[in-house]
């Protein structure tokens, strides 16, 4: 992908009367399709060989992968799920597919579809409808407001590797990354407004970030840098100072040393300081699943009490809110990097 790149204008077009000549893919994480231990086995099968998160020499670490880390985690992940499933299936997909639905409503001309980077439905089997039906300008856009080479680096293989034996579309647009867009920054900002106007001001509002090992943001990795300007335009919107919000980093594997300062310790330092009442958000989730309706408002929320604390709500998450589609439509109206 080149470092820079002409920037194309998709135009706003109304009506879905005739077949659509442009089409959207918005891709998310993933998640298992079922809430079953070989489910989960599976989904983490294929999130974890991806050698995007996990760099070790392939023989190494497939080994250590279906050996040690897979008979373990996946009872221990299908306990997670088991807290946080819906009605209608794993919260990431829910919201995702009714977030996508409201994006394919204000996006009339474009075919809008939803991809999972694992599991189902995959990018192939999503570009591959937009093949059958004559669709030669696809614009691809990971839902992950902050690019990193372990999240968003890794949809744009799997879309390379989709088009190695395929002729690429005319116009192939890819949105590397939003969070720097006011517009989003911008319903973060009004989504903790909301939330404090009905329960109240926190004593510190967290900002929670998915973590980074170390060695690849001293590799170059941009996503810390991306999440620090999150904050800075988010507070910007909000008008608040700098002793007031606090940025962490979540979700830790392994025994490397990740991005910090890492949450739970700071949740623990933050209650044995006399900190009471917290209310945290995370900004790099488009949708919420386990990472924030398990870590955060289960387990970060039951480390604050138990070290003292008396309060930590969890913001949700933008999901499928009608801003939020409004917000991903507008971006995608402005086009991405352009490839072919």
């Amino acid at each position: 992908m080149p470092k820079s790149a002409q920037i194309d204008q998709i135009p706003n077009k109304s009506g879905k009367n005739h077949p659509a000549s442009s089409a959207v893919v918005l891709v998310n994480l993933g998640t298992p399709a079922q809430l079953g231990k070989k489910s989960v086995r599976k989904f983490l099968a294929e999130f974890l060989s991806d050698p995007r998160v996990v760099s070790l020499p392939r023989w190494l670490w497939l080994t250590i992968l279906y050996l040690l880390i897979l008979p373990f985690r996946s009872s221990k992940t299908l306990e997670m799920y088991r807290q946080v499933w819906m009605p209608e299936g794993s919260p990431l997909r829910v919201f995702s597919s009714r977030l996508v639905a409201k994006v394919d409503g204000q996006l009339p001309q474009h075919k809008v579809k939803l991809a999972m980077r694992y599991g189902e439905p995959s990018v192939s089997s999503v570009l591959e409808e937009f093949a059958r039906d004559g669709i030669d300008d696809i614009t691809v856009m990971p839902l992950y407001p902050q690019y990193s080479t372990t999240t968003s680096a890794s949809v744009f293989d799997a879309v390379d590797n989709f088009y190695n034996t395929r002729q690429q579309p005319s116009r192939l647009n890819l949105i590397e990354k939003y969070y720097h867009q006011s517009s989003w920054q911008q319903a973060i900002a009004d989504s903790i407004t909301d939330w404090q106007a009905q329960q109240g001001q926190p004593e510190l509002l967290v900002f929670s970030f998915h973590g980074l090992p170390q060695l690849l943001d001293r590799r170059g990795d941009p996503y810390r840098q991306q999440c620090e300007a999150s904050v800075a335009g988010i507070v910007k919107h909000l008008g608040i100072s700098a002793d007031q919000y606090l940025l962490c980093y979540q979700s830790r594997f392994g025994r490397a040393a990740w991005l910090q300062p890492y949450l739970e310790p700071e949740l623990q330092r933050l209650a044995a300081e006399g900190v009471r009442r917290l209310q945290v958000v995370c900004p790099c989730f488009a949708v919420d699943g386990i990472e924030t309706l398990e870590e955060i408002a289960i387990r970060a929320k039951r480390v604050f009490l138990e070290a003292g604390g008396e309060s930590l709500q969890y913001i949700p998450a933008l999901n499928d809110s009608d801003r939020h589609a409004t917000v991903l439509s507008e971006i995608v109206e402005k086009g991405g990097v352009q490839l072919g």
